[in-house]
């Protein structure tokens, strides 16, 4: 060892004293995160305060840890918690098992299962990391009402999952669902293939004729 080795180790210290700080003052200022970042999850309801969740398990399957439990039930018009004909009656995330890969939110059929930007999910005890249904659905917002109570958006399922308007009587909200007609699977195709060697724009009402032109012909492609 040299009689200047520890002017050398000093040196360094001194180097570091005057460079800018890299360090967060976390908690006090938590870093912001990215718009589309995995953090806790949510269960998400409708804008009456009926919940999105019908029960249907496939966020479970879908889950490489084997981290999520659902346990679906019935509904009744005396009790209601979703606008189908099922709800999640027990909602389960163990995050000891969870590794925010966010294949659930995927699987979802009803957009119920999304992931916030709250990544603090550190805890003392292991049970407090299984997140039940109470914490993880979202808070009621101003004009909407706890559950079970009926459908205050219309009459029928097909009103909250299609998006159908949901104004005015029984009687027309009735009306505007018989006159919804999805687009058949492949008018798009049809639609697309069809003015590529014309170079011009397709139009949604070409693509919907060519396809019935072809149902009646018997060749539908």
């Amino acid at each position: 060892m040299g009689l200047f080795d520890p002017v050398a180790g000093f040196g360094v210290t001194f180097r570091t004293m005057f460079r800018k700080t890299f360090t967060e003052e976390y908690p006090n200022k938590p870093k912001v995160t990215a718009p589309r970042f995995h953090g806790r999850h949510q269960l998400n309801r409708w804008p009456d305060g009926l919940e999105k969740c019908v029960g249907c398990e496939l966020c479970a399957w879908a889950c490489p840890a084997d981290a999520i439990y659902v346990e679906g039930a019935q509904n009744t018009e005396e009790e209601r918690f979703s606008p189908g004909e099922r709800y999640g009656r027990v909602y389960q995330i163990n995050y000891l098992r969870c590794i925010l890969c966010g294949l659930c939110i995927e699987a979802c059929p009803t957009r119920a299962l999304t992931m916030t930007n709250e990544f603090e999910l550190a805890d003392d005890s292991r049970g407090d990391l299984i997140y039940d249904k109470d914490k993880l659905l979202a808070p009621l917002l101003p004009g909407m009402e706890q559950p079970p109570h009926p459908r205050r958006l219309g009459d029928d399922e097909q009103v909250y999952f299609l998006g159908l308007p949901a104004m005015g009587t029984p009687d027309e909200r009735a009306g505007s669902i018989a006159r919804y007609e999805p687009e058949p699977v492949n008018a798009g195709y049809e639609n697309r293939r069809k003015h590529k060697k014309l170079g011009g724009k397709p139009k949604p009402q070409d693509s919907v004729s060519s396809v019935q032109a072809n149902e009646s012909n018997g060749r539908l492609r």
